[in-house]
């Protein structure tokens, strides 16, 4: 395997997808981190998961899972690491946004419907909002609200991003690929998924949500 450190970073630029080599603060690359960060605290929230799906031996027994009161969140963890499979893709055509690279895996317009199909799953369960409420609850439940914090600013970032290649002339915008709007359509989605879901996880657990006092 090669090393993990290139050395060439040092100077504070690196390389897109394409060859082309851009500053660390660009733009680019702040949406890259942003995606980045919400993949990373999206595993965290799908280990505090786990660690509710009920022991089935000995040995999970031992790592102290017995006490999860018979809760089952084996379904919720797929889907949310499917997710993360989702958000490499993004990432991969966020690092390539500059340059027309056709081996790029798109992100699907069906990947949206999964998250539009789980949300409307959840919110069966859900008693119907009436008011605004605190993030926070149940530890995962918690969890999933920072993650959606955390979605909503990637998906700001994403937009500039987008913003900026589409006041592009024509003559350079037909040498990028752009943003693919699916992208902005899924970070959205995904935020809208993670609120539920923390919501979905209080109930669960049994956890009263708390109103916001105006």
């Amino acid at each position: 395997m090669p090393k993990i450190y290139t050395k060439t970073g040092d100077s504070g630029q690196t390389s897109m997808l394409g060859g082309k080599r851009v500053s660390k603060s660009c733009l680019e690359m702040e949406a890259i981190g942003e995606v980045d960060e919400l993949n990373a605290f999206l595993g965290i929230l799908i280990e505090e998961i786990d660690g509710d799906t009920p022991a089935r031996n000995a040995s999970d027994s031992v790592a102290g899972r017995e006490g999860t009161e018979g809760k089952d969140y084996t379904e919720v963890k797929k889907k949310l690491i499917n997710i993360q499979h989702c958000l490499f893709v993004i990432g991969a055509n966020l690092a390539s946004v500059q340059a027309k690279i056709k081996t790029i895996p798109k992100l699907k317009s069906a990947e949206v419907k999964k998250l539009e199909k789980w949300i409307d799953k959840m919110e069966k369960d859900l008693p119907k909002l009436t008011n605004f409420i605190l993030p926070g609850g149940s530890e995962e439940s918690a969890k999933s609200f920072y993650v959606r914090a955390i979605c909503r600013r990637a998906e700001r970032r994403v937009i500039d991003l987008s913003l900026k290649y589409k006041s592009l002339p024509r003559s350079e915008r037909s040498s990028t690929s752009g943003v693919d709007q699916n992208i902005m359509k899924y970070l959205n989605r995904l935020s809208d998924l993670l609120f539920v879901l923390g919501r979905w996880l209080n109930l669960k657990s049994g956890v009263k949500e708390v109103k916001w006092r105006k």
